[in-house]
């Protein structure tokens, strides 16, 4: 019997239309029923990342918290997500990658509003939230073997897929082809930075996220800015193809073999989606720890991760790979995105990408380690904790030499089942986003306090 090929099809058929179609479906829904706040509020939000009063209770301010979703967001999606994409579906997958932040904002800020509105306090006195107690505490107990399944899936996800083996096998892969690293001493020194910070829980985790997340993006920004102004007078054209494959079949060119417009709707939501996390329901498990009495506050905070994240990063990979006229060669994944820098910069183009892919990864996996951490305590209580901490460096050790395909697949399949008990959680308590919703706004303009407001 070929697992294989079973686990194939059945990745397959999870990430195929029913999953993607309940992904952008609950983003529709949230938009219409909040009255396009992703719109209307988002400078509000981007304010509030830097201007948040953090006066509630929690375990870090709001904008530790955006930056250790950001950490675990912003990965080799962004880099080697937007290439896949884009090398199947044709530059027009972009534009769907577009669509899929546009509605994904609206889920990603309400998943961040119901895990300040649910959150509890564990037996350590941390503060303890997700998906698992909104639907605990949101939809009642007989619903609780839903958020019980969330669980599993999490911890399934941070020790086998996003949170391990991709991100150590990049990194392994970059400095392996860019400096000629042996992996042996990659995967030594990541495993002992990993300890390092890991062992110290969320504090430690946010404070080394807070100052890597921004030198990142901001690394991540000038170098594929100046990938654009060397390419300035492709850049109109650029756009235009992206707009007119999203509608049109893409013909084949260079080493390209030509998409058909589902094949870039598809790429183009798949990947975005894997990139920005919306729906999945990880970054609501950082979000209920952050420092406000206020759900819809830190639900505006929480949806700046996906216009970060997909609006401003992966576009700039994704121009970067249609001005070059990388995209379409014969390469795809990293080495798609390194044939871009490249080449606009022939002589430290691969080193440029090189620091952004290994600062992305790595923070990854800081984000996903705490994710499966607070996973394992819902399962297991505090005393999963030392455990699960071991286990998670072991396989970060060992991610350097595993290229079992069938663990890949595997991780696929996790990363999609966490999403649908989240996603039903979503759709069942898109009423209180609105309820909650209507009093942070009312805050705003009267000043009444949130313990004014009745439930």
């Amino acid at each position: 019997m070929d697992y294989l090929a079973i686990l194939n099809e059945i990745d397959s058929f999870i990430w195929g239309p029913p999953l993607l179609v309940l992904l952008v479906g609950t983003g529709i829904l949230l938009t219409v029923r909040l009255n396009l706040l992703q719109v209307f509020k988002l400078p509000k939000a981007l304010n509030l990342i830097f201007r948040a009063q953090n006066a509630g209770s929690g375990d870090i301010d709001s904008f530790k918290a955006l930056c250790t979703a950001l950490s675990a967001t912003v990965g080799t999606g962004n880099i080697v997500g937007v290439a896949t994409a884009i090398h199947a579906g044709g530059p027009g997958a972009l534009f769907w990658m577009w669509m899929a932040a546009f509605f994904g904002m609206a889920t990603k800020y309400a998943e961040g509003l119901l895990a300040v509105k649910y959150r509890e306090t564990d037996e350590k006195g941390e503060i303890a939230g997700g998906p698992m107690y909104y639907i605990k505490n949101g939809m009642g107990e007989k619903y609780k073997w839903l958020g019980t399944l969330f669980a599993v899936f999490g911890v399934g996800v941070a020790y086998f897929g996003i949170g391990t083996f991709a991100q150590v096998n990049a990194i392994v892969d970059i400095t392996k082809m860019t400096l000629g690293v042996d992996p042996v001493w990659t995967a030594v020194i990541l495993t002992i930075l990993v300890a390092a910070i890991t062992i110290g829980g969320l504090q430690s985790i946010a404070s080394a996220a807070s100052k890597i997340v921004p030198a990142m993006a901001v690394i991540y920004l000038i170098c594929t800015t100046g990938v654009l102004i060397v390419f300035a007078e492709e850049v109109p054209a650029a756009v235009a193809l992206i707009l007119e494959a999203a509608f049109t079949p893409t013909a084949a060119a260079g080493g390209f073999l030509g998409a058909t417009v589902m094949m870039a709707v598809r790429n183009g939501v798949a990947r975005g989606v894997f990139s920005n996390e919306s729906g999945l329901g990880s970054a609501p498990i950082v979000a209920a720890a952050a420092k406000t009495k206020w759900p819809a506050e830190q639900g505006l905070i929480s949806m700046t991760g996906t216009f970060i994240d997909t609006i401003i990063i992966c576009t700039l990979t994704g121009l970067t790979l249609v001005v070059t006229g990388a995209w379409n060669g014969p390469e795809n994944g990293a080495a798609l995105t390194n044939a871009a820098f490249t080449a606009a910069f022939p002589a430290f183009g691969g080193y440029m990408l090189m620091v952004g892919l290994v600062l992305f990864a790595f923070t990854t996996i800081l984000g996903w380690n705490y994710y499966g951490e607070r996973c394992m305590i819902y399962l297991v209580g505090v005393k999963g904790v030392l455990p699960y901490r071991l286990i998670f460096i072991l396989l970060v050790a060992s991610g350097a030499f595993l290229k079992l395909e069938a663990i890949w697949v595997l991780a696929d399949i996790v990363n999609g089942l966490m999403a649908i008990p989240n996603l039903i959680a979503l759709i069942f308590l898109s009423g209180i986003c609105v309820k909650e919703t209507k009093k942070y706004m009312d805050h705003l303009k009267t000043g009444k306090d949130y313990e004014e407001y009745e439930d």
